[in-house]
């Protein structure tokens, strides 16, 4: 086992020292979908602490950006009080579930692509400053995208096919997955600029 695993090193640093952009593009998918299966894992955990709460009755619509098609105002977060099952969208409860599930998966995504798949060595704390800049914008930008999908597809789920609270915990997979894709594509030439790996002045890289 251990000369199987070696072998598998030695034949990934042959493929990076050829490949090295390629290597560095597929490890940061692998990592990037260890934390989407991390995040569709604790999310549901965190919605049903939340959705034994009052805070499923409390409304949260913030950021209005116009208007729906029916005239109703459109918002860039936009949860509606009372449980989805009962036609809300999950108020403050739900909100609070999904944030903390990307925030944590985030924050292990931060590391792990820092220091496996970019080397990273330069001042993590610059690089974590750019980094919650970009995750604001891309969570709002992430956020006002879900309105035009996350509705239609509870409904097609829970209502048109029928599925009830299997067709909820379907979609909660689904506007995650959807949601972690476009993080996905963003985030990669984001890393490329925040993660570098400064040389000293002799040529070799100093590790922080």
């Amino acid at each position: 086992m251990k000369q199987q695993s070696r072998g598998l090193i030695s034949l990934w640093n042959t493929y990076t020292e050829k490949h090295p952009n390629l290597a560095q593009f597929l490890m940061f998918f692998l990592l990037s979908n260890g934390v989407t299966v991390l995040q569709i894992v604790v999310m549901p955990l965190f919605k049903s602490l939340f959705g034994k709460t009052t805070l499923v009755d409390t409304s949260f619509q913030v950021l209005q950006l116009g208007s729906n098609f029916d005239g109703s105002p459109y918002f860039v977060f936009d949860y509606a009080a009372g449980a989805l099952s009962a036609g809300g969208g999950g108020g403050l409860a739900y909100f609070l579930a999904v944030q903390l599930s990307i925030a944590i998966a985030q924050i292990i995504n931060f590391f792990a692509q820092r220091n496996i798949t970019f080397k990273s060595n330069s001042n993590i704390w610059k690089a974590a400053f750019w980094y919650i800049l970009a995750y604001i914008v891309i969570s709002i930008g992430a956020a006002a995208l879900q309105g035009l999908y996350k509705a239609p597809i509870y409904d097609l789920l829970m209502n048109t096919w029928g599925m009830g609270s299997a067709g909820e915990t379907t979609a909660d997979v689904i506007t995650m997955i959807i949601n972690s894709a476009i993080s996905f594509w963003v985030f990669f030439p984001i890393f490329k600029i925040i993660f570098k790996q400064q040389p000293k002045e002799d040529g070799e890289l100093l590790d922080r």
